[in-house]
């Protein structure tokens, strides 16, 4: 795209552009091949989306399933892929992902002490299709230390609050497990974090933020970490301009920073690791299912498609544009991102429904196949997009709501006032919920009447919920006879938008 520059202001064999889970992993390894790498960053803070995530990742036959008890194959992993991408992608490259996702996993652990664990209840979104597993496959990042990053620590993307207990206390995916569906101890468990975090009286002068961290604290802190250690250089308000490309073979980048242009020379690579484009509202437009708005995502707003507009430039091929890893998101005022809804939709006592009050999803679903659901409904003219969860009085005491912990520790009391009728919606009755969301309060009554119906036998029979175990994983265990299939029927009745987030 740029002409080769006589001069080059800096020169690596790697460039990494991007400083989520991607750009550090491959600057790492390409120093420890005894390469010069470097890390750019556009922000001020770094870890990308990766920070603000759960942090997981998906590697079957991993070293840890045996230990735990569970049985994996590369056949039943394979058979597995093969099913969901429906060929759609070139076998040899999911055969490669299988081969080498596991030694990803020791290779972190073994060359920059970068360790994952098996979540071993964690279920395979479609557990049922064959070669699904019921657990073991995801992995979560191990427990890191904020104190061993020192300065760097005050650059890092803090963690998203609803990642966290009480906005602040770090929960790893069991924890947070436990906790949400109050499994055996759970109470104790959130008294000992609690405490472990108020008492952390040393680090507490410094922060607010959580020395302890896990997710993609966890994951983002130890890779750092890990550049640390190995010298690997990290520029921070350092933005992809451009590629530079000579003779078919890309030689470098073009960089801003500090107002100014550099030419820095990849004389092996560059890896583009610079996110997707959900904070860019004419990609969106160009690529996505309408309607689509920016202010949708639960992402940091921080993603404009930077490094896939680089590749366009040279003629780079495109492929899965219209597909997101999308879910549900909640608008909390004043904070940057939306808020993704992974556990509430999947508990007792609501249902979600469209503009003519009428149910179209299992609930509980796999967050990115509720995505897809609201776009189908919402095509069909049903008014999807955004939709609504409707819940009681018992849920609200019972369990969170994204923008709001339970009433039980939460009530409508202690939030603000001005939140009510526009950030929550609240009524005695039904038909005056219906009114003030803009639904059809028959359609509504309906939906909420044959939910009712379901719960009391267990048995969803519209769409399923509770039905795998992946709607029960986050779910009520004491609630029977359905974890997942509540009634909706004691006033308040209470109502949150649900918008078509990523």
């Amino acid at each position: 795209v740029n002409e080769i520059p006589q001069h080059w202001d800096a020169e690596f064999d790697v460039i990494g552009v991007g400083s989520g889970a991607g750009g550090m992993t491959s600057a790492l390894c390409a120093a420890d091949e005894g390469l010069s790498s470097i890390v750019l960053e556009k922000s001020p803070l770094f870890g990308g989306t990766s920070a603000v995530s759960g942090g997981g990742i998906w590697i079957p036959c991993n070293d840890d399933i045996a230990k735990l008890g569970g049985n994996d194959s590369f056949e039943d992993a394979l058979t597995y892929m093969k099913r969901l991408t429906a060929g759609e992608v070139p076998q040899p490259r999911i055969e490669a992902y299988l081969r080498n996702g596991v030694e990803m996993v020791r290779h972190l652990a073994k060359r920059f002490g970068v360790h994952f664990r098996s979540v071993p209840l964690y279920p395979d979104y479609y557990p049922d299709l064959p070669g699904g597993k019921p657990g073991w496959r995801s992995m979560e990042p191990v427990e890191f230390d904020a104190r061993q990053l020192g300065d760097d620590f005050d650059h890092q993307r803090p963690a998203s609050k609803g990642t966290q207990l009480m906005g602040r206390v770090s929960m790893n995916q069991v924890e947070a497990h436990v906790l949400f569906s109050k499994g055996s101890g759970w109470f104790w468990l959130f008294l000992k974090m609690m405490l472990r975090y108020w008492t952390d009286f040393s680090w507490r002068r410094r922060s607010t933020r959580d020395r302890r961290q896990t997710l993609g604290q966890a994951l983002t802190g130890s890779l750092r970490h890990a550049m640390q250690q190995h010298q690997v250089p990290l520029w921070l308000e350092s933005g992809l301009d451009s590629l530079i490309e000579e003779q078919g073979r890309v030689v470098g980048v073009v960089v801003t920073k500090a107002g100014g242009k550099l030419r820095l020379r990849a004389r092996q690579a560059v890896v583009l690791a610079c996110g997707g484009f959900e904070s860019n509202q004419k990609m969106r437009e160009q690529y996505l299912p309408k309607p689509t708005n920016k202010a949708w995502t639960g992402a940091p707003p921080i993603n404009h498609g930077d490094g896939i507009r680089a590749g366009q430039a040279l003629g780079a091929k495109l492929d899965f544009m219209n597909l997101t890893w999308g879910s549900p998101t909640v608008h909390l005022p004043d904070a940057a991102a939306q808020t993704t809804l992974f556990v509430e939709r999947c508990m007792p006592g609501c249902l979600i429904v469209n503009k003519r009050g009428q149910r179209f999803v299992n609930e509980a679903a796999a967050y990115p196949d509720v995505l897809t659901a609201m776009y189908e409904d919402d095509a069909k003219g049903n008014g999807s997009v955004p939709c609504w969860i409707v819940f009681d009085a018992t849920f609200r005491y019972k369990y969170p709501m994204g923008i709001f912990l339970p009433g039980q520790i939460q009530p409508d009391s202690k939030l603000p006032k001005d939140w009510l009728d526009k950030v929550y919606y609240r009524a005695d009755s039904l038909d005056t919920l219906a009114a003030k969301i803009g639904v059809d309060a028959q359609g509504l009554a309906a939906s909420v009447e044959k939910i009712n119906a379901f719960a009391k036998l267990g048995v969803d029979a519209d769409f399923g919920k509770g039905n795998t175990l992946i709607d029960r994983y986050y779910s009520d265990p004491y609630h029977k006879p359905n974890p997942c299939l509540g009634p909706v029927q004691k006033a308040p009745f209470y109502a949150v938008r649900l918008d078509a987030g990523e």
